[in-house]
């Protein structure tokens, strides 16, 4: 006796879980997609709050595991964002008194001392503005929305006004750096030793940089990781100079490219976008082995080279996982069909 066929919403059910099954496995192949696998240490994650449309920078807190100070880039007022890797939701919201009207925050970066700079420091005219701003404050210790009364330390560049994106701290010396965005002449500016709330701070080109969207020191202070749109670089920071060609990142395609962060524990590139629920993208930093303990990949090779799949493989298998889902479906659909005309 030959059993009974299944019945139509069965056949149904199983034709959807088919392709949903399919196509989240093409995802978890496929380069560069939300459900791509992790480095280890941290996880890509996805910025939730709408408020935050316009993420131009990145810093890892030191003692709030898992939680990234962010803010937006322009027309939001006086505020920072502590957003939990781990959800995507926004923890904390910090307004800052005590400064003007901001007027283009780009960066943001935590200190030796605890404390969080942000710099307000983007000329989207060209460089025609003869200053520009920090402001710090201490990092709450507490995670909650709150008011906090900054400092501002306003900042000139030696030789002239330029536009900047970058505002990197280093996390031994407490030094900062800002690097200027330009195609063919950017560069690479020191403070002085101790920001003056009551004075000019003079930056002095110290270094050449290629285009800059953002840029961190690892959490030992020996590396300097520059990104731009279409690529970042690692170099080892030496004598308090960028020192060599540095060594390629294989950052991921973001459109508007803006920030870049170390986790607390320097394993791992956070690398963030601007526009509405962006994406941050783990990465592992130059040096850090491979979830497998292989040697750390040469300049210019994708991370984790003898594990992962190549993107041309990874398309290859995810499009025949989804051709299978396909076929899975269509046949239920004409089995439906003659059981129809039956």
């Amino acid at each position: 006796m030959r059993p009974p066929l299944p019945s139509a919403a069965a056949l149904a059910t199983a034709a959807a879980t088919a392709l949903a099954t399919a196509t989240a496995t093409v995802l978890a192949v496929l380069p560069g997609t939300a459900y791509a696998a992790q480095s280890p240490g941290a996880s890509s994650f996805t910025i939730s709050d709408p408020r935050i449309k316009e993420s131009s920078g990145l810093a890892a807190s030191r003692i709030h595991p898992g939680v990234y100070w962010t803010h937006n880039d322009s027309d939001d007022g006086p505020y920072v964002y502590a957003v939990d890797s781990a959800t995507g939701s926004t923890v904390a919201r910090v307004t800052l008194t005590g400064i003007g009207r901001p007027r283009d925050v780009e960066a943001i970066s935590l200190g030796p001392d605890g404390q969080l700079y942000v710099g307000d420091i983007g000329d989207n005219r060209g460089g025609t503005w003869d200053h520009v701003w920090i402001y710090r404050f201490q990092e709450p210790r507490q995670l909650g929305d709150v008011t906090v009364k900054a400092a501002q330390f306003t900042v000139r560049y030696e030789d002239g006004p330029r536009n900047a994106e970058s505002l990197m701290v280093h996390p031994v010396t407490g030094r900062v750096y800002i690097a200027s965005k330009d195609e063919s002449r950017g560069g690479l500016y020191e403070g002085p030793a101790q920001l003056s709330a009551g004075a000019d701070n003079v930056f002095r080109r110290v270094a050449d940089v290629p285009w800059v969207t953002d840029g961190a020191f690892s959490p030992d202070g020996n590396r300097l990781t520059l990104r731009g749109y279409f690529t970042a670089r690692t170099y080892p920071w030496k004598d308090g100079r960028p020192e060599g060609e540095g060594e390629r990142v294989d950052a991921p395609w973001q459109g508007q490219a803006e920030s870049v962060t170390y986790t607390a524990d320097g394993s791992t590139l956070m690398f963030g976008s601007e526009g509405a629920s962006s994406r941050v993208v783990a990465l592992p930093a130059a040096g850090t082995p491979s979830p497998g303990g292989s040697a750390s990949p040469q300049p210019g090779s994708p991370p984790d080279t003898a594990t992962s799949p190549e993107p041309t493989g990874s398309f290859g298998k995810g499009a025949l996982v989804l051709a299978g889902g396909l076929v899975l479906v269509f046949g239920a659909k004409r089995l439906l069909r003659r059981r129809a005309r039956d």
